[in-house]
């Protein structure tokens, strides 16, 4: 027998409600952005445009303090209104690039992890990306098909019950 569509698993009717819900929403969200830090130059005008639209929107947006798709949501939001960005960073700012740290101090929210200067880049991003996932109520991600740590941070999300999107840039 064939179907025209197929009906959802028992076990995630719960889950397609919910995301339902949150799509016919109104209400300003707080939605984080996470993605790769080596992003093709297209890509980078694509994260911004979408930043810039949902902080225009209202919405608070949560990112991570990483070159590419993170510095891209950082830049276009203080363009909107600074007060709309949190930015946690998974080590101190003193352990961030030069050119990283000059965007990070024009930012109003920033939260650093100094305890998490000892471990491993991998290891503190995980975690931070985790924290940021906590803070959240939907999760944008852009990543490569082989980007494991953002792949594992949106399971951890879907885990959660929160809105997962992912973008994959091949």
């Amino acid at each position: 027998m064939t179907r025209s569509l197929d009906i959802p698993a028992l076990d995630r009717i719960d889950t397609l409600a919910q995301e339902l819900a949150m799509l016919q929403d109104r209400s300003k969200r707080r939605i984080a952005i996470l993605g790769s830090r080596h992003v093709p130059v297209v890509s980078v005008h694509l994260v911004e445009l979408v930043s810039r639209s949902l902080a225009q929107e209202g919405h608070s947006l949560i990112t991570s303090g990483a070159q590419g798709v993170n510095s891209a949501v950082i830049r276009s939001v203080l363009e909107i209104d600074a007060s709309r960005l949190t930015v946690l960073l998974p080590q101190s700012l003193d352990r961030q690039p030069r050119e990283s740290r000059e965007q990070l101090e024009q930012v109003l929210h920033l939260v650093e992890k100094p305890e998490n200067d000892e471990l491993p880049l991998p290891m503190a991003s995980s975690l931070c990306n985790q924290e940021i996932i906590r803070r959240c109520d939907q999760l944008i991600c852009f990543a490569f098909h082989d980007s494991e740590t953002l792949l594992a941070s949106c399971r951890t999300a879907e885990d959660m019950g929160k809105v997962v999107s992912l973008m994959f840039f091949d």
